[in-house]
């Protein structure tokens, strides 16, 4: 027992060191460099901007097809045959231009005999028919040579003071649109003309439950009859409401939860919920909460910023 008291004695101190030392050499075995970059945060580069004031407008887009309103009916003055027509499809007439010529048949069957027993009796026959009003001759139903009756149709114009485009606008939006609204349309070809609004069709389509709207515009005479054509109509007017751009609102999956990463300092984001209004171009109305000029909300670098991140603002 006594070897073995001895033996303890000696034993004990040199586990001490031993201890010592396995404890200095762990401490020097820590890489002073990942100590530095787990203190290190992710910083994330942004930009931001400021909320607007502006005004926002929602359009709804309907069809208008372009048609003449007025036309009018060249018919035939009397029994013959056609000796000349001065007409063409498309042709545009002025009022008072002469388009079709008749000889009656009694002067075809009589020929020259009158004038050579009588030759200052000047005796021809031929009626002129005259343009009514200037327009475009949309209609032509007799060629020369061919005989006709008092009273029959030989062509149609199409009255260009009465082109119009006819809008048809659902009932539900009647209260959307007024008399003398401006109205812009687009051509298929791409071209903008503006109209403003002349009269309403007293009847509603029994079926689509839509209202003829009749759009008066001023046109060069290159826009053709039963055109199809693209009205842009306001649906939504609202003036001096907050709005942010496009890229600064998140959203979730659903699309039910809306939010925006403000900045509370010069280097920390915060989420902050927003109650989302209508859209217009690029901007969309935020109805709440109020924010205030100097408030700056990120516009880039915000998607999956978590909650109270940290941020480097770029300019």
């Amino acid at each position: 027992m006594k070897i073995l008291s001895l033996l303890y004695s000696h034993v004990k101190p040199i586990c001490y060191v031993l201890s010592l030392v396995v404890l200095l050499a762990s401490c020097k075995g820590k890489d002073p460099a990942a100590e530095e970059d787990a203190k290190v945060e992710t910083v994330t580069p942004v930009s931001v901007t400021g909320v607007n004031d502006s005004t926002m407008v929602n359009y709804t887009t309907l069809n208008a097809i372009s048609t003449f309103q007025k036309r009018s009916v060249i018919k035939a003055n009397a029994n013959g045959y056609l000796q000349t027509v001065k007409a063409q499809m498309g042709q545009y007439i002025n009022k008072g231009a002469v388009i079709f010529s008749i000889k009656t048949k009694e002067a075809q069957a009589i020929g020259n005999t009158i004038n050579i027993l009588d030759t200052t009796f000047k005796f021809s026959g031929v009626n002129r028919i005259k343009a009514a009003d200037h327009g475009y001759i949309t209609q032509i139903n007799h060629q020369t040579g061919d005989y006709v009756q008092d009273g029959e149709q030989l062509a149609v114009i199409s009255d260009r003071s009465s082109f119009v485009f006819i809008m048809q606008l659902p009932y539900e939006m009647r209260q959307m649109v007024k008399q003398n609204q401006t109205v812009q349309l687009t051509l298929p070809d791409g071209r903008n003309i503006n109209g403003s609004i002349a009269s309403f069709m007293p009847t509603v389509d029994t079926a689509a439950q839509t209202q003829g709207v009749i759009i008066r515009v001023n046109t060069d005479g290159t826009v053709p009859e039963n055109l199809v054509a693209k009205a842009r109509i306001v649906k939504t007017l609202k003036q001096n409401t907050q709005s942010l751009p496009k890229t600064a609102v998140l959203a979730n999956e659903t699309q039910t939860e809306f939010w925006v990463m403000k900045l509370i300092n010069a280097t920390t984001a915060v989420k902050t919920p927003i109650k989302k209004g209508m859209e217009s171009g690029d901007q969309i109305e935020v109805l709440s909460p109020k924010f205030s000029p100097q408030d700056k909300i990120i516009v880039t670098g915000n998607y999956g910023l978590a909650d109270t991140a940290k941020v480097k603002v770029i300019k």
